[in-house]
C-alpha cells in the first residue's frame, strides 16, 4: 500500500497570514518526503475556508524542494477549468517535476465556486466528463480537433508544451458520485473513494458498483487500482493519549463544520473513532482500523491529513514518524484486489 499526505489548504486562523499558511505545506511537503511518504496531494477548493484555488502553482514549488515524493492533486476539479488551460499547468509541473505528477480529478464540491465558474447542478457532470475527455486526448496526442458543448472547438491543434509522461495516471474521486465512478470504469482508470464524511457503508458500495462497471466494459481485473481518504489521523504510544491530544482538534472541526451550516455526522470523537475513518489511537489500533477498511475496499492507496491542525510541531513530526516507523511497515504489505 501506498500512502500520500493531503491538505487541502484551509486558512481560518486570522493570526496567520496566507503566505505563512502556503509556507507551511510547503514545509510539510519536505517532511513528507524526508520521512519516507509516497506521495503529497494538494486538493483545489475555490471559497472560504480554503485558499488551495491553484494547485499547480503550490506543486511546481514543492517540486522545486523535494527530488522524490510524487505530487499529487486531491481533486483537481475539472468541472470548473478550461481543460486546454489546465493541460497547460500540468503539462508544465510534469517537465518541471521530472515527472512526478499524478491527478485526481472530480467536479469539485460547493455552491459558491459552482457561482463563480457559473456551473450549474444540471450541467457540473456533463462538464466534468466532456473537460476530462479533451484533457485526455490532449495529453495523449499531439494535435487535437474536438468540438463539444463548453468552450471552443479545436482543428489540428497542438498544445505546449509536450508532458514528461507520454499517458498519465488520473484517478477519479469521488464521495458518493455514480458519475464519476462511471467514467472512471469507461476509461479503465483507477477510483479514489473519498472516505470522509460518511460510515463506510455508501463508500463500500460505491467501490462495488464500480468493480462491477469495471467488469461491464472487459477490463483486466487485474488491474484495478481503488484509493482510500481518511478523516483525521493522530498515533500515539496509548489509545488514551492519542484521544486526548486529538479531542480539542476535533471539537474545533465540529464548531467550524456548524459555523459553516453543516450538521457533522459524527458528533463525538468516540463515535468518530468507532464508525468513521478517522485513524486515532495506539499503532496497533491504527493497524487494525486500516485493516479492516481493506478488507472492504481492497484498496492500494491511501491519505492522512498532511496538516498539524492544531497539532504543535514535535507532536506533528512525532506522530508521522511514528506511522513509518511502526504503523505503515504493518500495513505497506496489504495489496490491492
Amino acid at each position: 500500500m501506498k500512502f500520500l499526505l493531503l491538505t487541502l489548504i484551509t486558512h481560518t486562523d486570522p493570526a496567520v497570514s496566507a503566505q505563512q499558511r502556503f509556507r507551511e505545506v510547503v514545509d510539510n511537503a519536505v517532511l513528507g518526503e524526508e520521512l519516507g511518504f509516497d506521495g503529497y496531494a494538494v486538493g483545489e477548493r475555490h471559497e472560504y475556508p480554503f485558499i488551495s484555488s491553484a494547485p499547480p502553482v503550490v506543486l511546481s514549488h514543492i517540486a522545486a524542494l523535494t527530488s522524490r515524493i510524487e505530487l499529487w492533486t486531491g481533486v483537481t476539479t475539472l468541472s470548473l477549468l478550461d481543460p486546454v488551460r489546465a493541460f497547460e499547468d500540468y503539462s508544465t509541473l510534469d517537465n518541471l517535476s521530472g515527472g512526478r505528477l499524478t491527478l485526481i480529478i472530480g467536479k469539485g464540491n460547493g455552491a459558491a465556486q459552482a457561482k463563480l465558474f457559473h456551473v450549474t447542478a444540471d450541467d457540473q457532470w456533463d462538464r466534468n466528463r466532456e473537460s476530462y475527455e479533451l484533457f485526455r486526448r490532449l495529453w495523449r496526442e499531439p494535435s487535437v480537433t474536438w468540438s463539444g458543448r463548453f468552450r471552443p472547438s479545436l482543428d489540428d491543434a497542438s498544445v505546449w508544451p509536450r508532458p514528461l509522461q507520454p499517458a498519465l495516471t488520473v484517478w477519479h474521486g469521488s464521495a458518493t458520485s455514480r458519475e464519476s465512478v462511471d467514467l472512471a470504469a469507461q476509461y479503465g482508470d483507477p477510483l479514489f473513494s473519498a472516505n470522509v464524511t460518511n460510515p463506510i457503508e455508501p463508500y463500500a458500495a460505491l467501490i462495488d458498483y464500480y468493480r462491477e462497471r469495471w467488469a461491464f466494459h472487459g477490463h483486466d481485473q487485474s488491474s484495478i487500482q481503488i484509493g482510500a481518504g481518511s478523516a483525521g489521523y493522530y498515533a500515539a504510544r496509548t489509545s488514551q493519549e492519542a484521544i486526548d491530544t486529538y479531542r480539542p482538534i476535533f471539537d474545533r472541526r465540529l464548531a467550524m463544520s456548524r459555523r459553516l451550516g453543516l450538521q457533522p455526522v459524527f458528533p463525538t470523537i468516540e463515535d468518530a473513532i468507532e464508525r468513521s475513518s478517522i485513524l486515532v489511537g495506539s499503532p496497533q489500533q491504527v493497524i487494525d482500523k486500516i485493516g479492516r477498511y481493506h478488507d472492504r475496499f481492497g484498496h492500494s492507496v491511501m491519505h492522512l491529513h498532511a496538516d498539524a491542525d492544531g497539532l504543535t510541531d514535535k507532536q506533528h513530526r512525532a506522530t508521522l514518524e511514528l506511522f513509518q516507523s511502526e504503523i505503515a511497515p504493518a500495513v505497506r504489505p496489504l495489496q490491492g484486489r
